[in-house]
């Protein structure tokens, strides 16, 4: 089994209406499947331009605990995306982006963390973007900038190996923490730091 790389980002349930609207909004300008309807948990109905279980038939999350979709996403090019660009395709458009194939997108709406917070986790679908995840501060940036224009409380990069998870932001600033490191030696020292504004 090959490297699963992706971002989690963390926020309340009010919040992922906005947080998959903004997500929405990094889709290529052109796309050749139809949209998508969602209708979230208490009612929000969404068109996105992605698909679920790579379908576009409406999906009703009213009594669901999860919502699966397939997206492409533009990235502004930087070192590290230009290198992938050269051995994996595509070349960049000519605003400055690029798309580097299928992000796997999972939102549960009581994350794994905290059931009192959402979560939407963003995982490459290859071994070679999960590494191009790991090098490429303008994806970095995209997930960092996602989770504060949602209202999100904590955005962390994840191997999904079993090591040290990385916080690259939280309440509001980008940082550099692990999780079972000095300042969060465990899980619940993280989420108790979790901030809420909007309480």
């Amino acid at each position: 089994m090959g490297l699963i790389y992706g971002y989690d980002i963390y926020l309340r349930p009010r919040n992922v209406a906005r947080a998959l609207a903004n997500l929405a909004e990094l889709a290529p300008p052109a796309r050749a499947v139809a949209p998508l309807e969602v209708t979230l948990p208490g009612g929000d109905r969404l068109v996105l331009p992605f698909t679920s279980h790579f379908e576009s038939e409406s999906v009703d999350c009213s009594t669901s605990s999860t919502l699966e979709l397939d997206t492409s996403l533009m990235f502004d090019v930087d070192d590290a995306l230009r290198e992938y660009a050269q051995t994996h395709g595509p070349e960049p458009e000519a605003d400055g982006r690029i798309q580097i194939g299928y992000i796997y997108a999972t939102v549960r709406f009581e994350s794994l963390l905290h059931p009192g917070y959402a979560s939407l986790e963003c995982w490459a679908a290859t071994s070679g973007m999960s590494r191009l995840f790991a090098r490429s501060a303008n994806i970095r940036k995209v997930f960092t900038d996602l989770t504060a224009d949602s209202g999100g409380v904590c955005c962390l990069f994840d191997t999904g190996d079993g090591a040290p998870e990385q916080v690259c932001w939280l309440n509001g600033e980008p940082t550099q923490e692990t999780v079972f490191g000095p300042r969060f030696p465990d899980w619940r020292a993280l989420v108790a730091t979790w901030s809420d504004s909007e309480k």
